[in-house]
């Protein structure tokens, strides 16, 4: 230890080196000190001293927040199990804290001012310091004596004055005497730097380093001033980008003012001549003037601002619009307080063309965006589109004057387009372009938003939209990205107000609920005693061919069935929409294949009415009315054969075979009942109820009530034609319920065939009577020769073929819907057999 304590003097006291006496006085000295117990003695009490500093704070603060606080950081430091030296910690800081405190004069910069005056020491004068005003002579350092080695090898450093210089050219993105940048002919490629070698002058590494540290600051202000003057000379830069290129104007127009002073504090740095000066005042001047130190530390802040400013010009070049800005927002979320509010400081300045662009098409559904830089983007084929009724296939519409317009009518025009057209391509979302702040959820509002009240003003021309914009211009604000919270009240004040009007617009103007209850009603025949009467009228002409039919014939017809029946009722502005005509037929087909009813639409309902939807509310009616024309044609024979019944009794041979077919003919009519029930009751009914309870609660917006439709018809058509979710077998049932509608209608015409003989056979049996009294009642016709003796095998071998394979197709039918995977098909399989009838038969068969 001697060894250690005696190196220690040679380093504290250079004079002991030569005096032997105070070498020997200080060790031992520094012996008294380590073999003492100084410090030792007092207890480390924390509590003590933390009562000692909240004293202080309460007097020196007028408020109790900064004792609150300090007994918070207290709290958290004495959890800390790494800091070890607690206690002399909070000494230290309260030590400091309470020591008075002579600030420097003011100075242009703070830091390079000089430091404060020494305090005369309190210590007590030990031996040792017999004269303590004469100041020891400081031995030199290994720094000096390297300096004076190197001065007389010819090879001194280089002095710092010079670097400085340069090193301020270097921030400034240009080259020096001494220290340049390498010139490249990319622009954005990184430059090397480069030192001059000076034979007269020696660069020290640590020395190089630090340069390098403060040329990195030059080279980034390179990229940002060359993107911003690129900018400035570009046509077609969007405003976004021109608000990123105003900002990182403005944030180097203050770094130029840092460089500017820091220039002029080169002016008081002291030029070291030959001779050198006097030790105490060369040391004065190094602690106030400007070194390559100092330099770098009034130049971090700005390191970390040039760094993230360049890190936004690079990915500026490649993004754009909204994907700028979401680029931008990207580096918000960081743990490094500045960095981040550096980056909100920018996104406020750069998100303002995109709230202005906001605020526009949320509340007025006006679309300004020149550089397409917003996430809402014009189909360009539809952005100067008109808005009209667009004429469906063979379907007219109706006229200007209020009546029907021809059903060949075409729509030739390229400069109008359908409602739902419009809606749905005219606008479109790029999420690509969606600031993350915004959110998917909130940017489909705003999307929503706009596209209302743009479909509003112009294809619904509502009277009453000044009335909505004031609406709107009151719960909206100013939309900034320091207010989120603001922001995001605003879309949903404005979303709904949007969306509730144009609901009111599509349900009290244009009265859409009408149109689509006139639809359920005559097209889905919800109204029975209309369609009855209107099969009733229709059936003689429908069962001739196709080709003699004429469609005046066929609306007169309908409106002789509308005047019939409950159905006159309704308002005439659906009576008139509603028509009859016939779809394109072939050679060979009847009325019953080509006969259906359409339902006329105009602007702007036709948007949630659109074409495909209509195509599926023909289908619809087309199968309801094969359902209904096989239902008509089998009570009708059920009637006949009960009022005929007097008539078999005198055929007796053929009472069973009459038995048989009331029991087949029965269970074609708990067959069609069934399927009716189901189509209209648990269907239709069920399906409308869904679309009734969303249009009571009038909530989303347009989109929403389109989806609905559309699932309240793909329902309909998916359980009433009982389709498959299978590929390629999708029409099986429905193809094989057409097979049973024809077997019902074939065994129908057999059953006809069947009466007239008896009829036939029952009159010539009463003539043979008669004639054998002698009077002559009947004279032969057409039909007594058709209905002979030698057809009726033919015509019982029909009725028993037809019924045979009736009851066979719906054993089929049944066993498929055991199986399919909609349960409200499983449950029509179980009410056609709910006795497990068709079950019982297929075992039966299968045992015999």
């Amino acid at each position: 230890m001697s060894d250690a304590l005696e190196s220690l003097v040679y380093s504290l006291v250079p004079k002991a080196r030569q005096d032997e006496r105070l070498k020997r006085q200080l060790i031992a000295h520094c012996e008294d000190i380590l073999s003492s117990h100084i410090g030792q003695a007092a207890e480390k009490d924390i509590g003590h001293l933390a009562d000692l500093t909240k004293r202080h704070l309460l007097q020196t603060s007028s408020s109790s927040a900064s004792t609150l606080r300090f007994t918070n950081l207290l709290s958290r430091l004495l959890e800390q199990p790494v800091l070890l030296r607690k206690h002399a910690s909070l000494q230290f800081l309260y030590t400091l804290a309470s020591s008075p405190t002579q600030g420097p004069p003011a100075s242009f910069l703070p830091a390079l001012a000089p430091p404060p005056p020494t305090r005369p020491s309190s210590k007590t004068t030990t031996p040792i310091d017999a004269h303590p005003p004469s100041r020891p002579q400081r031995g030199k350092s290994k720094a000096d004596l390297l300096r004076e080695y190197r001065l007389r090898l010819g090879q001194p450093h280089i002095p710092e004055h010079l670097i400085l210089r340069d090193t301020l050219y270097l921030l400034q993105g240009i080259s020096g005497k001494y220290v340049q940048f390498s010139v490249t002919k990319d622009a954005e490629q990184n430059k090397e730097l480069v030192l001059t070698e000076d034979p007269r002058y020696f660069v020290p590494p640590p020395m190089r380093a630090l340069i390098h540290r403060l040329a990195e600051v030059g080279h980034l202000y390179q990229r940002v001033d060359a993107f911003v003057r690129e900018r400035e000379g570009r046509v077609g830069v969007g405003m976004i980008e021109q608000s990123l290129c105003h900002h990182l104007q403005t944030q180097l127009t203050e770094y130029y003012r840092l460089i500017a002073i820091l220039e002029s504090q080169m002016s008081t740095v002291p030029r070291p001549d030959e001779g050198g000066g006097e030790e105490g005042s060369g040391t004065r001047d190094e602690e106030t003037g400007l070194t390559l130190k100092r330099l770098d530390v009034w130049i971090e802040d700005w390191r970390l601002r040039m760094r993230m400013m360049s890190v936004c010009v690079e990915g500026a070049r490649d993004a754009h619009g909204g994907a700028l800005v979401n680029l931008i927002h990207g580096y918000a979320e960081n743990g490094d307080p500045f960095i981040r509010k550096f980056t909100n400081q920018l996104l406020e300045e750069v998100s303002r063309p995109f709230f202005a662009t906001l605020h526009k098409w949320l509340f007025s559904g006006e679309l300004y965006d020149p550089f397409s830089e917003f996430f809402v983007a014009v189909d360009p084929e539809l952005a100067h589109l008109q808005y009209m009724q667009p004429s469906m296939q063979g379907v007219g519409q109706l006229a200007s004057d209020g009546g029907f317009g021809g059903g060949d009518v075409e729509d030739t025009s390229e400069e109008h387009a359908g409602g739902l057209q419009l809606w749905e391509q005219k606008y479109r979302f790029q999420e690509d372009m969606l600031p993350a702040f915004v959110g998917e959820t909130f940017g489909r509002k705003i999307f929503s938003t706009g596209k209302s009240l743009n479909f509003i003003r112009y294809s619904c021309h509502d009277s009453d939209w000044v009335a909505t914009r004031e609406k709107l211009s009151n719960t909206g604000g100013t939309l900034k990205y320091s207010d989120i919270v603001g922001l995001e009240r605003s879309i949903d004040n404005a979303y709904q107000i949007a969306s509730q009007r144009l609901f009111d617009v599509f349900f009290d103007k244009y009265r859409l609920l009408d149109h689509l209850s006139a639809l359920k009603h005559y097209l889905l025949l919800g109204y029975g005693d209309f369609a009855d009467q209107l099969m009733d009228t229709l059936s003689p002409s429908l069962s001739r061919p196709a080709n003699t039919l004429y469609r005046h014939n066929l609306t007169a017809t309908l409106e002789s069935a509308l005047r019939s029946s409950n159905a006159q009722n309704d308002p005439p502005d659906v009576l008139r929409r509603l028509d009859a005509r016939m779809l394109e037929y072939s050679h060979g087909e009847i009325g019953w294949d080509v006969f259906t009813l359409e339902y006329k639409v105009d602007a702007p309902i036709d948007t949630v009415l659109d074409p495909s939807a209509m195509m599926k509310y023909l289908k619809l009616f087309n199968h309801l009315w094969k359902v209904k024309r096989v239902e008509s044609a089998l009570y009708a024979g059920w009637k006949r054969i009960a009022g005929g019944a007097k008539t078999f009794l005198r055929v007796p041979e053929l009472e069973y075979d009459w038995h048989q077919i009331r029991l087949v003919m029965a269970e074609m009519i708990h067959f069609i009942r069934q399927l009716e029930s189901y189509c209209h009751l648990e269907v239709i009914e069920c399906s409308w109820q869904d679309l009734s309870h969303f249009i009571q609660k009038k909530e989303g917006d347009l989109d929403a009530l389109i989806e609905n439709h559309r699932a309240y018809l793909d329902r309909m058509v998916k359980k009433l034609l009982l389709l498959s979710p299978k590929a390629g077998r999708e029409e099986n049932l429905l193809n094989q319920l057409r097979d049973v509608f024809t077997m019902i209608l074939n065994f129908r015409e057999a059953t006809d065939d069947l009466y007239n003989y008896c009829l036939s056979e029952s009159a010539r049996r009463d003539a043979e009577k008669d004639a054998t009294r002698g009077v002559y009642t009947r004279i032969e016709t057409a039909d007594d020769r058709r209905y002979t003796a030698e057809s009726l095998p033919g015509i019982l071998s029909r009725v028993r073929e037809y019924g045979a394979a009736f009851s066979e197709r719906v054993q089929a039918i049944v066993l498929a819907l055991a199986i399919h995977p909609d349960l409200d098909c499983r449950f029509l399989g179980i009410r056609l057999s709910f006795t497990d009838f068709y079950k019982t038969r297929k075992d039966q068969q299968f045992r015999a």
